[in-house]
């Protein structure tokens, strides 16, 4: 892996990490409502279990990029990057966010380009 592979696939890593820590800690917080364009305060209540859920996912997807840095391979940083890319498409198109795409997706596809180039 190369020092710029290394540096993008822990952007992307730090990137789910946060969202772990909006979906898991924040969600029913004004932070965690204005990130997600919530509703109400109500209707987070009511979905917390699901996003808490939710950040417990994106934590295993920076988990893997992490383990794969470590562990040098590359192979491990293209499969969860595919991850990524997937879950970003399916979030944006499935929430009619666009936003999701560009922020999830597009880092990760960036960052496959490197990794397969």
């Amino acid at each position: 892996m190369t020092l710029i592979t290394i540096i993008l696939i822990a952007f992307v890593a730090l990137e789910h990490l946060y969202f772990l820590y909006l979906e898991m800690f924040m969600w029913t917080k004004p932070k965690g409502i204005k990130a997600f364009g919530l509703k109400s305060k109500q209707f987070a209540e009511d979905t917390k279990v699901l996003a808490a859920n939710q950040g417990l996912y994106n934590g295993f997807l920076a988990a893997g990029l992490i383990f794969s840095v470590i562990q040098n391979e590359m192979k491990f940083a293209i499969f969860f990057l595919i991850c990524v890319t997937i879950a970003g498409i399916y979030g944006s198109y499935s929430t009619k966010q666009i936003k999701l795409f560009y922020v999830q997706a597009v880092p990760a596809i960036i960052t496959l380009i490197f990794c397969l180039f």
